[in-house]
Parts: C-alpha cells; sequence; structure tokens
C-alpha cells in the first residue's frame, strides 16, 4: 500500500537487511514512501562481486525512487530530498551519519530505529556488544535524529528477551522485525499530532564500537560462558576463531558446560562427535560443536574431525 488518507510523505534512509523489515512496514501502512536513499553499490562476499544491498533490492522490487550518494553533503542531495516534498524522514541503519542540514529538509524531522534500549549501546554494534557482554534483554528504541551520534529524544521502546544460546544474527532479525512495527506506530502518532518524545539521560549512556576481525580470538582465560557470549556475538561477522595442531579454525557454534575440569585453559579435555571440550579459564569447559577450517566450509565436529584430528591434550591458543 502507498499512502492512505492522514499518512505521511515518508523519504527513508537504509542500506542492510535489517532495515528491510521497516521498509516493508512502510509500505504496507497508511504512509507513503516517496523516495530511497541508501548507500552505493559495493563489492560483497568472497567473490568481491558488486551487488545491490538489500535496501535497494526491495526498493527496486516496489518501483521506488531510489538514490545513492556517496556523501549525504554531495551537492543536490538537498535537493533532491526536498523535492520529493517529505513530511518525514525515517532512517533504519543508513550507515552514515545524517548532517544537520538534511533534517529539517522533511517537515516533522527525522527518526530513527535503533537496536536498544537508549541510552545503553549507541553507536555501530549495539545489537552484537549486547550478545557479547551476556545481556538478557534488550530491544528497539525509536528516537528522533539528532546531530550527536544516537542522543535524540525517545518516541518509543519495546524490549526483547536475549536467549542464552541466541546469535547476534538471530537476535538482530528479530529485532527488525519488531523495529519495523514500532516505527509505524510512532508515524501514525506522529501523523495524529500525538506523539510524546522523552529525553535520554546522559548519565546511562554507553557506547557500542563497530567491531573488528582482531575481537576474534578467543582468550581461553575467559568463563566458558564468557567465551560462548563472544562466539554467538560475533557471528556472522567477524567469527570467534582459535588456533590448534598450527592451524587457525573459525569457530562457529558452542556450548558451555557446568561440570568441573582440571586442566590448563585450553587444552583439549575430550573430542568425539559429540563436540571438542575445551578447558575454559574458570574450571569448566566449553563444547565447540561446529567449526571451519582455513578456507574451508563450516561443519559439524564430527565431520570436522575426520579430515582434522584433535586429540584430548591437544592446546587451542588464545592471545
Amino acid at each position: 500500500m502507498v499512502g492512505g488518507a492522514g499518512g505521511l510523505r515518508v523519504v527513508f534512509f537504509g542500506t542492510p537487511r535489517f532495515a528491510v523489515p521497516t521498509l516493508e512496514a512502510l509500505l504496507g501502512s497508511r504512509h507513503e514512501v516517496v523516495g530511497v536513499v541508501t548507500q552505493p553499490d559495493r563489492p560483497r562476499g568472497r567473490g568481491q562481486k558488486v551487488t545491490e544491498a538489500p535496501v535497494k533490492a526491495a526498493a527496486a522490487a516496489s518501483a521506488l525512487p531510489i538514490i545513492q550518494p556517496a556523501s549525504l553533503r554531495a551537492p543536490g542531495v538537498d535537493a533532491d530530498l526536498a523535492a520529493w516534498r517529505p513530511d518525514l524522514g525515517v532512517v533504519a541503519a543508513y550507515g552514515q551519519l545524517i548532517p544537520t542540514p538534511l533534517l529539517s529538509v522533511p517537515r516533522l524531522g527525522m527518526i530513527n530505529v535503533h537496536p536498544s534500549l537508549l541510552p545503553k549501546y549507541r553507536g555501530a554494534a549495539p545489537v552484537h556488544r549486547a550478545v557479547i557482554a551476556g545481556e538478557t534483554e534488550t530491544g528497539v528504541t525509536i528516537m528522533r535524529v539528532a546531530p550527536k551520534l544516537d542522543s535524540g529524544a525517545m518516541f518509543a521502546t519495546t524490549v526483547r528477551q536475549i536467549g542464552r544460546d541466541e546469535t547476534s544474527q538471530a537476535l538482530e532479525d528479530a529485532l527488525a522485525r519488531l523495529g519495523g512495527r514500532l516505527l509505524v506506530d510512532v508515524a501514525d502518532a506522529m501523523a495524529a499530532g500525538t506523539a510524546h518524545e522523552e529525553p535520554q539521560d546522559e548519565r546511562l549512556a554507553t557506547y557500542a564500537a563497530r567491531l573488528t576481525k582482531d575481537e576474534g580470538l578467543i582468550d581461553w582465560t575467559q568463563p566458558a560462558r564468557r567465551i560462548h557470549d563472544r562466539v554467538r556475538g560475533l557471528f556472522p561477522w567477524p567469527h570467534a576463531y582459535s588456533h590448534v595442531g598450527g592451524r587457525r579454525v573459525i569457530v562457529w557454534q558452542t556450548v558451555p558446560q557446568e561440570a568441573a575440569v582440571d586442566e590448563a585453559p585450553g587444552t583439549v579435555t575430550a573430542a568425539g562427535a559429540d563436540g571438542i571440550h575445551v578447558a575454559a579459564g574458570d574450571g569448566t569447559a566449553l563444547t565447540l560443536l561446529v567449526l571451519q577450517s582455513e578456507g574451508g566450509r563450516p561443519m559439524p565436529v564430527a565431520d570436522f574431525l575426520r579430515g582434522h584430528p584433535v586429540a584430548p591434550g591437544a592446546r587451542f591458543s588464545g592471545p
């Protein structure tokens, strides 16, 4: 559906798959998406082939007008936005800060779908950082876009529990769906003039820094649960990894054990079809369930061990 009685004219900013459910929710609402701003096409995947990002593909499938400026500060971007005569700007994981002069182009300003319970976990990787930290709950906040990163007043929040074995990818997908529905509720309230904004408490603000590849190296002196949280928090990128027998091994799936072990951290205590059990720093073990050798594909441990034998007593190395 494109538009309806009392609906707003919306310009949408987004790029990755997290943003697609919000775009789809808007398209299914009484509001009209008059244009989409997304990042330029870039090389993606192992073959580094230039492909469309998910938002561009979704926008093209709905025959929406699309612009892909290399920078939002480029000449003419403000005029392109103004030509769409937007009432509201909606931002969901666009990938760049919105310059201050553009925030006032839509009549009602711009609002953002952020996957955390602000002011906690502002920044580029809020979902991953929450999982790595072992948080038991997170959520989505709809906030006004402000010049300072993720600092704008909040319109609405919704809470989502985090499963003990849930990966950041699964959690992000769930939050994307929640965020889309919550965003439409806020847009409805803005159209009706009933939306309420609550300022964030700056004293409670934390920052979720962008992930780096170096963060994947497992420190086996950490407790098994902390390592497990890092494995699932770094999924699907950049992945946790370690070294054994001179090989780099990417760790895809694990489960922490409660039984005590009496081995140095990183030592293999058992290896078989049920997993490779590795001693952690808290006197328990972490069971490795799915592994990937360098240049190979991820596989269950039973298959991995056929080509890469790992015996009790072997050592996984950390930092």
